[in-house]
């Protein structure tokens, strides 16, 4: 965090989310935010991690248009079941495997599946509601596991945020780590089929994008922009199901690809 620019976190809200101690992150963080917030959680068979999608209105993006499976998958996660493929490219695929083995799987926290067959049994999936004193919702966990190794490939927080720069809602996901976070904004917009697309750019602070988050204590936090880029494309299938396209890109390098089909769980 050499480069990191240091804030005062009254001034910057929207950067602020939970972490996880000093610990590992796991799915524990949960509870522990519920404990000191003086909330609690909830979990059901019915959850999503966009309670409402039309929050997400603003004058470039209308919800009504994305495909009403896409909005079910968001504002009832709980339903759906997912499955996993991933690819490499080949000149990225060290560095993912070290940054997986020195810090991913110690943290148990976005454990990038380093080969196709690592998610050959698919992944759990489980949304908890977190709520505050006053009993709102401030935001939903999704957490998820592969089956095979069991290690935790996301663990986050969910929400939507308006970010300074910009003036319009986003999708808002942080990622807890050992004293801060890694807090994510995409940019939604839907094309003439009803798809949706989240973007999380390279771009100025304040923009979209991706920021790591230092908690200092004291009200103060460091924070930077790191040069991640993501394109999340939402589509619905013939067969009723939704695929997602998940690339992303070290600055302007494509580095991993990953495909998730999406399915609703009969009733």
């Amino acid at each position: 965090m050499l480069t990191s620019r240091p804030l005062s976190a009254d001034r910057y809200p929207w950067l602020l989310g939970p972490s996880a101690g000093d610990r590992a992150v796991g799915h524990g963080w949960v509870d522990q935010e519920a404990a000191a917030i003086g909330g609690r959680t909830r979990t059901g068979p019915d959850l999503g991690v966009l309670p409402d999608f039309t929050a997400l209105a603003s004058s470039t993006f209308n919800p009504a248009l994305v495909h009403p499976l896409i909005v079910d998958f968001y504002e009832h996660t709980s339903r759906w079941q997912l499955d996993l493929w991933s690819e490499w490219c080949p000149f990225a695929w060290p560095f993912g495997w070290l940054l997986t083995a020195m810090w991913s799987h110690r943290l148990q926290q976005l454990s990038l599946p380093m080969r196709p067959l690592d998610v050959s049994w698919g992944m759990d999936s489980e949304v908890v509601h977190l709520h505050g004193p006053d009993d709102r919702v401030l935001g939903a966990a999704w957490l998820r596991t592969m089956r095979k190794t069991g290690l935790t490939t996301y663990s986050g927080l969910y929400g939507i945020a308006q970010l300074p720069n910009t003036g319009e809602p986003s999708v808002r996901v942080v990622f807890p780590l050992p004293r801060g976070c890694l807090s994510v904004f995409l940019r939604p917009s839907v094309d003439d089929k009803g798809a949706l697309h989240l973007h999380s750019p390279i771009a100025q602070f304040g923009d979209d994008g991706a920021y790591l988050v230092l908690n200092r204590g004291q009200g103060k936090i460091n924070a930077r922009r790191i040069p991640i880029a993501e394109h999340f494309h939402l589509y619905a299938d013939a067969e009723g199901h939704v695929r997602t396209d998940h690339f992303v890109r070290l600055w302007n390098i494509p580095t991993i690809r990953l495909h998730y089909r999406l399915r609703l769980i009969a009733s």
